[in-house]
């Protein structure tokens, strides 16, 4: 029927004989011709496709990428976006491809509409500080969406590509980040087949319901300006080993409230606020909140990269006015590593610790995604 095709042919033997699931990231053509005017000149279509087997070796699902990050310029995307389910004995599965995680179609979509229990994500992701590490964003969208993601990361340490997880909506499984060595690693966890019917399956969170209601807190608000790569943030530093502070930017205003195990000199932390567009080439709507370290005690560098902190919190509990229902609750702890278990998101929206942090922090952040129906009409025209 297909003519020869060795690699899917290995993969499907693969889950025959060891009776597994396997899913796969590969390349996929489909021929063209004239009639059709995208059509390449070479007469096929190329696709960055994922492939699922079953047991019996069987396809059972296929998926081409619709969202391209810029550098995939070997690729083509389908002319509509794919949304690609597949049922297991263990839950509905859903997938699809690295920067696709960042937008309505085909990921929200999965979750919102087709209600899958859990995704596969196959990805080549590039850690991006403070906000877009893999484990930490990939592990903050399954609790944001409420469902299990399956993530497998290319491990390319030169491309700073490194970081997977078997994330839980409560939370990471098992995770494994390691930037020093070219090494792969096997990671094995036991999962909730269907999250939203377990015991401990947090209810709809109203991201804003907390914030709204309270007044902005009083206190020292000198703000300044710093970049978080090219998006301009609104900073104020946290001057006191404990207090509360609030930070506004257009429609979104940020509240917090810490409590430091100790006020160190030689650290500085702010609070920030973004609500704004992002991107270069596509542009998408962001709105953040977050509690974040500088990587100096100069407020200029306030938004660079940090990987190493020391200053530990008793507590903090951070929330937001989002325009969003979509809102990925972040916590990283220095070296990289998440928190499992260390913070919860309440029914109200604030992201608070448990007790105090186990560990130096490096940002506390609520990660709001405005996708196109959230927008006025005017900025969702422009856009």
């Amino acid at each position: 029927r297909f003519g020869p095709a060795p690699v899917q042919e290995r993969l499907s033997c693969m889950a025959r004989n060891n009776s597994i699931y396997v899913a796969a990231n590969i390349g996929d053509k489909k021929p063209c011709n004239s009639s059709d005017p995208k059509c390449p000149s070479d007469g096929r279509y190329q696709y960055n496709t994922d492939v699922v087997f079953d047991p019996q070796g069987k396809l059972v699902a296929r998926y081409h990428k619709y969202n391209l990050f810029r550098s995939e310029t070997q690729f083509n995307y389908p002319k509509e976006p794919e949304v690609v389910t597949f049922e297991t004995p263990f839950g509905k599965f859903g997938i699809f491809t690295c920067f696709d995680i960042l937008f309505y179609e085909p990921a929200v979509i999965l979750v919102s509409k087709m209600q899958v229990d859990t995704v596969l994500f196959p990805t080549a992701w590039m850690n991006v500080l403070p906000f877009l590490t893999a484990v930490e964003f990939h592990s903050a969208w399954a609790m944001g969406m409420g469902v299990n993601l399956l993530s497998a990361n290319t491990h390319n340490t030169s491309m700073a590509m490194t970081g997977d997880g078997l994330f839980t909506p409560e939370g990471p499984a098992a995770y494994h980040y390691d930037s020093a060595t070219e090494e792969g690693h096997l990671l094995i966890a036991e999962l909730s087949t269907h999250p939203r019917l377990s015991a401990t399956y947090l209810p709809a969170i109203s991201w804003s319901l907390y914030a709204t209601r309270i007044k902005k807190f009083a206190g020292e608000n000198d703000t300044f300006s710093g970049a978080v790569r090219k998006d301009i943030f609104t900073f104020s530093e946290l001057r006191h080993k404990a207090g509360n502070c609030t930070v506004c930017q257009g429609d979104l205003c940020c509240h917090l409230v810490y409590q430091m195990s100790n006020k160190r000199k030689d650290e500085v932390y702010v609070l920030g606020a973004f609500d704004g567009l992002h991107g270069s080439l596509i542009k998408y709507h962001w709105q953040i909140c977050t509690l974040l370290k500088c990587p100096s005690t100069n407020l200029s560098t306030c938004g660079q990269p940090v990987e190493i902190a020391q200053t530990k919190f008793e507590m903090f509990s951070l929330s937001g006015t989002f325009g969003t229902s979509y809102v990925f609750p972040e916590v990283l702890y220095s070296g990289v590593q998440l928190a499992p278990g260390e913070f919860e998101v309440l029914r109200d929206g604030r992201l608070k610790s448990k007790q105090g942090t186990s560990k130096p922090l490096i940002t506390a952040t609520l990660f709001g995604r405005l996708y196109e129906k959230d927008l006025p009409h005017p900025l969702r025209t422009s856009l």
